[in-house]
Parts: C-alpha cells; sequence; structure tokens
C-alpha cells in the first residue's frame, strides 16, 4: 500500500503537545460523565470494534433501529455533557462557519480497532463542514470521494492534526484501516482520557440541524 503525503485538508500537528494533553484531560472528564459505549450495526447487530461517546446538545448513537442524533446517553439516558470551549475553538479556526457544532463524537480505538470505509451523512444538511482531531497513536487513514467504489488515497493522520471535510469532499468515503501502536506516549500519560485499552481517540465535530 502507498502511503501519500497529507492532503490539504489535513493541518499536521494544529494542537502542540501541551494543547493535546489539555485536551485529554477534558476528555477524561467527558468520559466519567458520558462512559464509552459499544455500539452495534442496524439490523444484524454486530458490534463496533471501536467504543464510542458524545458531548454537546446532540450524540451520534447506532443501534439495531439505524444509525441517528440523540439528546441522550443510550445506556445512562442522561444528556450528553458540554462541549468544552476548546472544541468550539477549533471548530472555528478551522471552519469559519458561523453557526457552532451540535455534537462531537468521541471514538476510541484499541490497537486492533479499525473503521470500515463510510459517508458521514445522518446530518440533515451538508453545508456545514465536519472537523476530525487526532489524539494518541497515529491511524492509517484512507479517504476517497462521494462513491463506495471510488479510488482512495491513504495516509497517516498523528496526535494533534485535525482535518476537514467540506465543499466537495464533506460526502467523501474514509475510513481508518490500522492503528500504529505505540507511535504516541500520550495513552501513558493520561490514562484516564485513554481508557478501555485505548491508545487512539478520534473526536468528530459535526453539524446537524440545517442553519435556517
Amino acid at each position: 500500500m502507498t502511503i501519500s503525503a497529507l492532503p490539504d485538508n489535513v493541518i499536521r500537528f494544529r494542537l502542540d503537545r501541551a494543547a493535546q494533553a489539555a485536551l485529554a484531560r477534558v476528555l477524561a472528564g467527558i468520559l466519567a460523565s458520558a462512559p464509552p459505549f459499544r455500539p452495534v450495526m442496524p439490523r444484524w447487530g454486530t458490534p463496533f470494534s471501536v467504543l464510542m461517546t458524545n458531548c454537546g446538545p446532540l450524540g451520534w448513537v447506532s443501534d439495531k433501529s439505524g444509525y441517528r442524533y440523540q439528546p441522550t446517553h443510550p445506556v445512562t439516558s442522561r444528556p450528553w455533557p458540554p462541549m468544552p470551549d476548546a472544541l468550539l475553538d477549533i471548530w472555528t479556526d478551522a471552519t469559519g462557519y458561523p453557526l457552532p457544532p451540535e455534537a462531537c463524537l468521541v471514538n476510541l480505538y484499541a490497537p486492533d480497532a479499525r473503521m470500515g470505509l463510510h459517508q458521514d451523512r445522518d446530518e440533515k444538511d451538508f453545508d456545514a463542514p465536519v472537523v476530525s482531531i487526532s489524539l494518541g497513536d497515529t491511524a492509517l487513514f484512507r479517504l476517497g470521494g462521494d462513491r463506495r467504489n471510488g479510488g482512495t488515497t491513504s495516509f497517516e493522520l498523528a496526535s494533534g492534526d485535525v482535518m476537514t471535510l467540506a465543499g466537495p469532499n464533506r460526502l467523501a468515503f474514509h475510513g481508518v484501516d490500522r492503528i500504529r501502536p505505540g507511535t504516541s506516549d500520550l495513552p501513558q500519560s493520561h490514562p484516564d482520557a485513554f481508557r478501555e485499552n485505548a491508545r487512539r481517540i478520534n473526536l468528530t465535530l459535526r453539524r446537524v440541524s440545517p442553519a435556517s
């Protein structure tokens, strides 16, 4: 597999080491309030290989009845914790979009976790961008076009990288092929955030409702 250079929609080390550590500390509080859960695929009930949680007014969930956003945790039934200012600042800086994100999906990747090619299309309006933040071990990421069977490129996302999907890339298929264990010391430095054997954390900021 050929590993490509970073595309223009990725900012390498947008968060420096201190900012990564600060965000990990904030995440520890989010996970304490909204414990990670393992979603399952619609209809078949096949469990995901990643654990998930959310923060913000809405959270993305998946179960046998389908994919959706909802205002409460599927296990505790409590509202999701508020989205921290640090994430709102990254959204504003990366996108310039006039409205704030409504959901931050937090994916916790163990060393053997994967994420198959998919589109982020459960939102009601695709004008708003999607912002992805990487923490912890490096991931081999795959990015394609708006067709599942189209060509893809593979590149590495490291801790502190920020990627934006907007415009023609907003509905691009994307996924994680593997995790590079031991490429970051952040998991050992902040075990309260990197719990359940997680080596990489991905935070995805999304606007769910249309601008109107």
